[in-house]
């Protein structure tokens, strides 16, 4: 496990950054001698082409980078050298006329391996191929297991073994997962690397957005994917079992590119059954010990899944009271609190919880979104508030024990989706614990809710997962539909409102 991370960043590269450039760059090539890039390099670099050197940060560190030119698609294409790609060093193959994005680099310091930060890099040369509308992104990669094979297996034999999976490379197996295809072998592209044999692989990922003729290139992202989470109540041994089938369900929303991650409220419940034997409050209160880790651990999986996880909800004590509380954990590595406002009777007569006190919506890198827990979402008010920022999404994790509970949260989801002009997804648990006292049934239909006018469903539900069966729900929701609805919908609820008869505010 990596030490506990506040904050990752992603932006171009600055001069200022050398010194740690440098730094990483010796740890990640340690079996090459003087493997980094001179200060000289990188001041040409940026004086030609700023926007194509990225950086990724840890707490303000440098620790990875990823360094590219444009050049021509037949100077890319035809056998080459590093060296005469680069210009012998000079970069004067840089060609800002050129179709190619090409790769000269690509590090992560040996430390930070396991994040998934290469990844990032990569996912934003592919946003910077698409901006700039370039053919392709195309480059040369090591193979540095070769040398394990070099006396058995051919350049052609080993790559084909790799492409398989039947053997694994370091460099190889990454490029091939993040959708790069083989190009063709070239033999002495890199002098000293000997752990390929000096063979390098010229892999390519195509832009399915090119354009040889453009006119306009609309930059900005509007499509958001929810990943839903329709979690199975079952019987677990300990915290890592949690763990094991929560990362699962990120890993699966993860890799259908979902931008969020879904959890119930009190998903955390099967816990408890090592403490059945104690009243159903002091029960409740050994589960709230376990909320701190899962932040912590939710924390890592936002970052290494890079996606933003919203973790439902659990018990929480802060100074001897009982709270509901979720975590916002966002890809960045920032987390933040929030608070179920509205107790239900069920919860402050067997339990003895506490209502929250802060009403507010989160900023993310997809907008402005609002989080309420189960029983909030029955309140209206909350949400106008929420709305009044500016929220577009709002979240809303909920567990109800019969259809009657669903229906009510069901209902009202739709109905604020309509009053403020915004999509709502909610995800529920589902099935049976019966050595858990107060928490034996459940029932949910997760589901993702619009708002009423032409451009969404007739019926308001964007999508609805099957009643009471574990599932994932993968929903994309266009956002500038919530825009030209705004202005232009057939009715204009948040617009035509009455301010000078009433209005809704904050009390604190």
């Amino acid at each position: 496990m990596h030490e506990a991370i506040k904050k990752i960043e992603l932006r171009n590269l600055q001069i200022e950054d050398y010194k740690e450039l440098k730094n990483s760059m010796m740890e990640a090539y340690s079996e090459l001698e003087n493997s980094y890039w001179k200060e000289h390099h990188i001041e040409k670099l940026l004086s030609i082409f700023p926007e194509g050197q990225l950086v990724v940060l840890v707490d303000g560190k440098v620790v990875g980078s990823a360094l590219s030119l444009i050049i021509d698609y037949r100077k890319v294409i035809a056998n080459h050298t590093y060296a005469q790609i680069t210009g012998n060093y000079s970069f004067d193959t840089h060609n800002q006329e050129g179709e190619v994005l090409y790769g000269i680099d690509v590090f992560i310091h040996p430390k930070y391996r396991g994040l998934r930060l290469g990844r990032r890099l990569y996912d934003a040369r592919k946003e910077l191929c698409e901006q700039l509308n370039l053919k392709s992104i195309i480059f040369a990669g090591r193979i540095p297991n070769y040398i394990d094979y070099k006396e058995e297996l051919s350049p052609k034999q080993y790559i084909e073994k790799v492409k398989l999976k039947e053997l694994y490379d370091p460099v190889l197996s990454f490029q091939i997962s993040n959708d790069f295809h083989v190009k063709k072998i070239m033999k002495n592209y890199l002098v000293g690397d000997t752990s390929s044999n000096e063979y390098a692989v010229l892999m390519e990922w195509n832009n399915i957005y090119y354009d040889e003729n453009p006119n306009l290139i609309n930059l900005k992202k509007s499509v958001i994917r929810l990943g839903l989470i329709q979690w199975q109540m079952r019987p677990l041994n300990n915290l890592e079992q949690l763990f094991e089938q929560a990362e699962f369900f990120i890993d699966v929303v993860s890799g259908y590119g979902s931008d969020f991650a879904l959890f119930p409220e009190l998903f955390t419940a099967p816990l408890m059954a090592d403490y059945n034997h104690l009243s159903e409050a002091d029960a409740i209160r050994e589960l709230a010990k376990h909320s701190e880790p899962i932040r912590k651990r939710f924390q890592e999986y936002a970052i290494s899944y890079n996606i933003n996880i919203i973790t439902g909800s659990m018990p929480y004590l802060e100074n001897g009271v009982l709270y509901n509380v979720g975590f916002l954990c966002k890809r960045d590595g920032s987390s933040e609190m929030y608070t179920k406002i509205h107790i239900t009777p069920n919860e402050s007569l067997h339990w003895g919880m506490k209502g929250g006190s802060q009403i507010k919506t989160f900023d993310t890198d997809c907008g402005k979104i609002g989080i309420m827990i189960c029983y909030d979402v029955e309140f209206p008010e909350l949400s106008r508030l929420m709305a009044d920022e500016g929220m577009n999404i709002l979240f809303v994790p909920f567990l109800t024990d019969t259809q009657n509970g669903y229906t009510r949260v069901k209902h009202c989801a739709q109905s604020r989706a309509i009053e403020n002009e915004c999509y709502v997804a909610i995800a529920g648990c589902v099935g049976n614990l019966p050595k858990v006292n107060n928490m034996d049934i459940q029932y949910a239909q997760s589901a993702v809710f619009t708002p009423s006018d032409f451009a969404f469903p007739s019926n308001g539900i964007k999508a609805e997962a099957t009643p009471n069966t574990e599932m994932t729900l993968i929903v994309d929701v266009d956002l500038d539909l919530l825009k030209q609805l705004h202005e232009f919908g057939t009715v204009r609820i948040l617009k035509d409102r009455r301010h000078d008869l009433y209005n809704i505010k904050k009390l604190k």
